[in-house]
């Protein structure tokens, strides 16, 4: 079945969706940095049965580009809005990367609308200007406009990774360009690095901490985010990158499914 997309508008921001039907409760999906719902949509259709929204967080994907706010509390208040309008009840939430520190953050400050929560390749918040920088430095650097999706994937290095940014490029008049500004992606990832303990020990909803053995987490960064709440669980996929929804979709799909079970 073919996803729906659609849109809702809160404040200055449009907020766009991918909906597919299913049995409540919802799953609720959020990509990471650069990013969009249309990545996800593997890991979606692998929940068959459930009802499942994936969404574009503001400045990634068919969202607001440019939102003024781009601030933790900002990303956070937009999918309460759409729990709120577009579940009927507490969600189960899944985010990766910055997805995964929303989507904590969200589990932090309203429990009652998280059922459960998966979290791939995220901690408490971490990363130096430096390295914000760099990624900064790398998106401006895409030699956009892009012929063709192929060349787009081979340009920005190969890879699962590459190929889901190639497959996400927006048509212009002049060719494929990205679908997010360098700048917001610095400003938003500058916003993630803030440590945010004392939000992470007070999730209460039962939660599944997903790594990449070649993640970007070291085994201490992991065992010191997971000890610190008692209601989280770990598990590290063999051979499996930051990505790891995308170059280890299937050992990443049981894991998710275990976890968060029939509806």
């Amino acid at each position: 079945m073919e996803p729906r997309r659609r849109a809702i508008t809160r404040a200055d921001v449009v907020l766009s969706m991918l909906e597919l039907p299913g049995e409540e409760p919802a799953v609720l999906l959020v990509h990471g940095l650069a990013g969009s719902a249309s990545e996800l949509l593997p890991t979606a259709r692998a929940l068959a049965g459930r009802a499942v929204i994936l969404v574009d967080q503001r400045g990634h994907g068919r969202s607001t580009r440019r939102p003024e706010d781009r601030s933790r509390e900002a990303f956070v208040a937009d999918i309460v809005d759409v729990i709120e309008r577009e579940a009927s009840g507490p969600v189960d939430l899944v985010g990766q990367s910055m997805g995964a520190h929303t989507a904590m953050l969200v589990a932090a400050a309203r429990p009652d609308l998280v059922r459960r929560m998966v979290l791939l390749e995220g901690d408490q918040g971490s990363g130096a200007p430096a390295d914000h920088e760099a990624l900064g430095a790398f998106f401006a650097g895409w030699e956009a406009p892009f012929a063709t999706r192929e060349e787009a994937a081979a340009s920005l290095g190969g890879g699962a990774l590459a190929e889901a940014w190639a497959a996400d490029l927006e048509e212009t008049a002049d060719g494929l360009r990205p679908r997010f500004d360098a700048d917001v992606m610095v400003e938003t990832i500058s916003h993630v690095a803030v440590p945010r303990w004392d939000e992470w020990r007070s999730v209460v909803a039962p939660t599944l901490v997903v790594y990449g053995e070649r993640g970007m987490f070291s085994e201490s960064q992991q065992s010191a985010f997971v000890a610190a709440n008692a209601n989280a669980t770990r598990v590290v996929l063999r051979d499996a990158s930051h990505d790891a929804h995308l170059d280890a979709h299937d050992a990443w799909v049981r894991a998710v499914v275990s976890f968060l079970g029939a509806a």
